[in-house]
């Protein structure tokens, strides 16, 4: 069997200055380094990715972290293809968070657009590898050798053999030149762009996988944390007699006080152990706690959210501007004016944090549900005090993420117990915990003014957005949005308007403010696209072409030849440009496909809206029935996607059909808070979409192209609170400018 590799820091480097080409490109080290990690001879490993065993089985590592989204399908799909690999002989295997394997970040939609290329590059070193293998066993040209299915075959000859009988010559093979190496064209591929069944479906389906809360080590005690109510208090009084008393409890710590920057780190309080989590959780209940809550125990976020509104009415920093908007505002034939507001929302995914750590006084080792293996070990090491190298970081499955478990805070909680305690200590965060205290997606005002000539058309767009940045996160003195939110949404606006101007305010941040599922992306774009609607109305033209022409003429937006500060999620505008008619494209299509025109002269209520994220264009549409009570229901809902290349199509639906019904929580939920403390604590009271809400049914169509690959885990939830909100204008007559949107409206 082939060994594991995992080369020391210095290795690795030593390789990259030797192949620094190949390396930029694959994070491959030199085969005749990689193939002296082989067991007795018997595989290969020509990559990080790949390791080929003398039985045959491929095993594929993954470096990205599996929470639903398929992405260890993707990557085995990726390899196998470029590979010629026999998909039943493919395992999968999870990497450990280290730097050797580039960016293991799993958020911002990125896995297969920075991957794919890179990966299919690891599958055909090793495809090439084997025909070379097989060339050198044959004495024959290597152009004569050709690798399919599992077998490489001399087609002058016919003699063939396969990958498990090639792999210990395989193993003495020097690689060539990356650039040498032929990649598939797309009419050869095989799994690349099909539907593949999930690799992990089976272990899902028959409890045998095993996430983040399911970990058990030998003489683990299991923890849970007290923390405080309000960011940065800290403990005025304890009294733990109570929970010391109770069965099962072995310990009771106190944390160290969080202190500004949140970054991170634990958040404090006083954690309980136990021999289980019960008794954990008991003690917990039991303990006696005096908090001494700090500034932000003045934050009402009512009363918040008046001060953003009172923010958004007076001119800001400008972050884009063209034309004269002030001019184009007095002259209008109709002036349009409208506020939106957003409240915080939980990313609450359905396994809530959990992780956990054994700790020495020279190593740590850490099982966590983790999104960022890297800043894992990171964030473990220094809060130990240790080098990265000495903390070892293992992924396990995520039951569901959306941003959450990007941020380390719980590993950082079980390595400071574990260290404590002496023991291996796993903490478990409850559904309670998990929403009272978790990083927050940003609550916003927003405020749009229009002016409209004579003819309808819109020549001037003001729009303030102000919200509390997650730089504040980071750094407490941080009260204007970053240039990478303003990205999301606001400064890439793709209306063809010919006077408008965005500005940003300031907000103080009072909760952790955290990634969620599109970040800024879900309320820019259900005041954008909101709006636009309300221009329609205003025009009197029908809301789908009256949104076209607010797109305009195909072309491509230079935002940086503009004088934006543009990042463009972090990608090329030239492999990825502001492509209007891509989104043009996206509404015709989805119109198309639920039957706008048909359905609207029927009297059927639908609601569109079309957005740009994560380099991905996808427009919905939203069916709505209301009864006489106001309770609404949505019978259907169509989307349609176009990312570019993709690689499993029924994980792209799969993904638009979640991240619709992700977008109808969004649109439905909400977190308070009252002198500081959150208040709401399970699904009683912070709504997420039901069975008996969510869509009779979601039509998606993924547009094919041959594009760049492009997002797929996150941009269909933006579109989704706007087009629902149209289509509850258009059903009753009132206009839904503030989330929540109330399960029953008022139709007095």
């Amino acid at each position: 069997m082939s060994a594991p590799f995992n080369p020391s820091r210095r290795r690795f480097l030593t390789a990259s200055a030797q192949t620094s080409g190949l390396l930029l490109t694959l994070n491959l080290l030199p085969a005749a380094q990689l193939m002296a990690q082989a067991d007795e001879g018997e595989g290969f490993m020509p990559n990080l990715f790949v390791a080929i065993d003398s039985d045959g089985t491929v095993t594929v590592t993954c470096h990205r972290s599996e929470m639903g989204q398929q992405i260890r399908t993707s990557i085995a799909q990726i390899i196998a293809d470029e590979l010629e690999a026999d998909w039943d002989k493919v395992v999968i295997k999870q990497a450990t968070g280290d730097p050797v394997y580039g960016d293991q970040n799993t958020d911002g939609s990125r896995s297969v657009r920075r991957n794919l290329t890179r990966l299919r590059q690891a599958g055909a070193a090793a495809r090439q590898l084997l025909r070379q293998a097989a060339a050198h066993t044959w004495g024959v040209p290597v152009d004569q050798c050709e690798a399919i299915n599992h077998v490489v075959t001399h087609q002058p000859s016919g003699r063939s053999m396969g990958y498990g009988e090639l792999a210990q010559t395989a193993a003495s093979q020097t690689l060539p030149d990356p650039e040498g190496i032929p990649l598939k064209t797309r009419d050869q591929w095989r799994y690349i762009g099909k539907a593949v069944q999930s690799v992990d479906i089976d272990n899902v389906v028959h409890g045998k996988a095993v996430y983040g809360f399911d970990v058990q080590l030998p003489d683990m005690q299991v923890a849970v944390i007290a923390r405080p109510p309000v960011l940065f208090g800290t403990v005025r009084r304890l009294n733990d007699e109570a929970a010391r008393a109770v069965a099962g409890v072995t310990d009771v710590i106190r944390m160290p006080a969080l202190e500004a920057p949140a970054l991170f780190k634990a958040l404090g309080g006083v954690a309980v152990l136990a021999g289980n989590s019960w008794a954990a959780i008991k003690g917990r209940d039991a303990l006696e706690i005096e908090w001494r809550n700090g500034s932000n125990a003045r934050y009402n976020s009512d009363d918040y959210m008046q001060q953003m509104l009172a923010t958004s009415r007076k001119s800001g920093e400008v972050a884009r501007e063209h034309g004269d908007v002030d001019e184009a505002l007095e002259n209008a034939a109709q002036r349009i004016t409208a506020e939106y507001t957003v409240p915080h929302l939980s990313q609450a995914p359905m396994e809530p944090p959990a992780a956990a750590a054994r700790v020495s006084a020279d190593s740590a080792e850490i099982w966590a549900c983790t999104q960022t293996p890297q800043s894992t070990r990171r964030e473990v090491a220094r809060a130990l005090g240790m080098e990265e190298s000495q903390v070892t970081v293992n992924v396990t499955m995520l039951g569901g993420a959306f941003g959450r478990k990007s941020k380390p805070d719980f590993s950082v909680e079980a390595a400071l117990l574990a260290k404590q305690s002496g023991k291996p200590v796993k903490v478990l965060w409850t559904r309670e915990d998990d929403i009272r205290f978790g990083y927050f997606h940003s609550v916003s005002a927003q405020r749009v003014e229009a002016g409209l000539d004579a003819d309808g058309k819109t020549v001037a767009w003001l729009h303030r957005t102000v919200f509390p940045t997650i730089s504040s996160t980071f750094d407490a003195s941080q009260t204007y949005p970053s240039a990478g939110e303003l990205r999301l949404g606001f400064a890439d606006n793709p209306f063809d308007i010919p006077n408008m101007r965005l500005e940003k305010g300031q907000a103080k941040a009072h909760v952790r403010i955290g990634w969620l599922r599109s970040v800024a992306n879900v309320y820019h774009a259900f005041a954008v696209q909101s709006f636009a609607h309300e221009l329609a109305v205003a025009a009197k033209r029908d809301p789908k072409d009256y949104l076209l022409e607010l797109i305009g003429a195909p072309r491509h937006i230079d935002l940086p030849g503009a004088g934006v500060e543009y990042d463009n999620y972090g990608d090329s505008l030239r492999t990825y440009p502001i492509d209007t008619g891509r989104l043009a494209n996206v509404v015709r299509i989805v119109a198309e496909r639920a039957g706008w025109d048909a359905k609207r002269a029927q009297g059927r209520k639908l609601g569109i809206a079309v957005h740009r994220s994560f380099l991905t264009y996808v427009a919905t549409v939203v069916e709505v029935e209301v009864d006489e009570r106001g309770s609404w229901r949505i019978p259907e809902v169509y989307v349609a996607i176009d990312a570019g290349t993709v690689v499993n199509t029924d994980h792209v639906k799969a993904q638009c059909e979640g991240g619709s019904i992700y977008g109808l929580s969004c649109a439905i939920g909400q977190i308070t808070a009252t002198d500081g403390v959150i208040d709401q604590g399970n699904f009683n009271d912070y709504l997420v979409t039901r069975i008996n809400q969510a869509p009779g049914s979601i039509d998606v169509h993924i547009v094919e192209s041959d594009a760049a690959p492009a997002g797929v885990g996150e941009p269909s939830t933006p579109p989704f609170a706007p087009a629902l909100c149209n289509a509850l204008y258009e059903a009753t007559g009132q206009r839904i400018r503030e989330l929540p949107v109330p399960l029953r409206l008022s139709l007095s």
